[in-house]
């Protein structure tokens, strides 16, 4: 068997510096290219595979990519009921893309005469009120009676992150598995009242689609809340017993707006202190002036939870809906919050405007700086910034 043997040298030569190959960075040593191996050969391996498929990549990509629409075929699926598509109008509404927001104020412009016949309903309260719990009880009591209902969540925004969980749906299990019942989550984006800048747009679309009741779910309760009485033909308030003063937390603005409030989880041990509170808020509302719709506000109990005076509430806003219709408070409501929203559309594209001017995003800085130090008063900061901007405006 001797015979067979290789020669090998008793001890591996260094390996030399130049004979190696460059790998990830570093020379490696290859016998086979070391003169004391002369006659070993080694077959060429293959080159590595990529980690990546880019054909099959492409592939699912092309398979899978959505076909852009066009404004007709938006329109007609909207028409139609066609909530997909009617997710990806109210996506164009939200987005900031000018070629969305045209195409948006298009589809818009066509799907206003087959709005306005809805019965809009806008439902705020404190944070821990229970107000997707309710949605869910109060939708799914409507849907049964035959009811087409939209829901318009509206979720917080991260004042750092500018981001928003959007988790309402989540807590709306049998409603958002309701064939009669559709719920979009959106971000307030630091908007006055968590109302989104462009739900009235959605509402629109959603009464296009054939929904025959909205319900505008806003964020916690304050002053500023308001906003949404400006889009809305019935304000309920939502509020919760055992939680200290009930009264309280309770700016009077909004107080005045309720066209009802609802004391919520009205049940076991909570139903006499929910009685309680609902025997203050009514001596409480005695105190206010009378409404313009002629309307007296209503206080109710319920539990979300036992589905208990959920009827109660639906009878009230059917009659506060009648009693408006008929003394034609509600049209001129309508009327109303059109004008109101086309000067706030004006304002906010004003102010867009504004700080996208190019002098003034040269000089803001600067001045912000200045004002900052004390070196110039606001007032006049700001009266410059208003003199660049309606110069560059002459020029146009």
């Amino acid at each position: 068997m001797n015979k067979f043997r290789l020669s090998l040298p008793t001890i591996l030569p260094d390996p030399p510096p130049i004979h190696g190959k460059m790998t990830e960075g570093r020379n490696v040593y290859h016998p086979e290219n070391d003169p004391a191996f002369t006659g070993l050969s080694v077959n060429k391996g293959i080159d590595h595979p990529e980690t990546v498929n880019t054909d099959a990549v492409n592939r699912f990509l092309k398979k899978n990519q959505r076909k852009e629409l066009t404004t007709e075929q938006y329109c007609e699926g909207i028409l139609s009921g066609n909530r997909t598509i009617l997710s990806r109008a109210v996506t164009l509404i939200e987005s900031n893309k000018p070629d969305h927001q045209r195409m948006a104020r298009e589809i818009i412009g066509r799907a206003i005469p087959f709005s306005g016949n809805s019965v809009r309903i806008g439902i705020t309260g404190v944070p821990g009120a229970g107000k997707s719990t309710f949605i869910e009880s109060f939708g799914t009591h409507l849907t049964n009676q035959g009811k087409k209902l939209a829901v318009l969540a509206i979720d917080p925004s991260s004042e750092r992150s500018k981001g928003s969980i959007l988790g309402d749906k989540t807590r709306m299990e049998e409603l958002s598995a309701n064939p009669n019942a559709y719920i979009r989550p959106s971000p307030s984006s630091g908007s006055l009242g968590g109302v989104a800048r462009k739900t009235r747009e959605t509402i629109l679309l959603c009464e296009a689609a054939g929904f025959d009741t909205i319900l505008i779910e806003t964020v916690g309760v304050g002053q500023s809340e308001t906003t949404v009485h400006s889009m809305v033909d019935f304000f309920l308030l939502l509020q919760i017993a055992g939680a200290g003063d009930e009264l309280q937390g309770i700016k009077r603005g909004i107080m005045e707006m309720a066209d009802t409030i609802v004391i919520n989880k009205a049940d076991g041990d909570n139903i006499h202190k929910a009685n309680t509170a609902a025997t203050l808020y009514r001596n409480a509302i005695h105190l206010f002036p009378p409404t313009m719709s002629g309307w007296i506000p209503q206080v109710k109990t319920c539990s979300s939870l036992r589905n208990t005076g959920i009827v109660e509430i639906v009878q009230c806003i059917e009659e506060y809906i009648e009693l408006v219709k008929k003394n034609h408070y509600f049209k001129e409501r309508r009327a109303s919050q059109s004008r109101y929203w086309m000067f706030d559309t004006i304002d906010a594209q004003l102010r867009n405007n504004f700080y996208k001017n190019k002098l003034v995003k040269s000089a803001l800085e600067s001045l912000e700086q200045e004002v900052s130090e004390e070196k110039i008063s606001p007032f006049a900061a700001a009266q410059e910034l208003l003199e660049k901007y309606f110069e560059a405006m002459g020029k146009h």
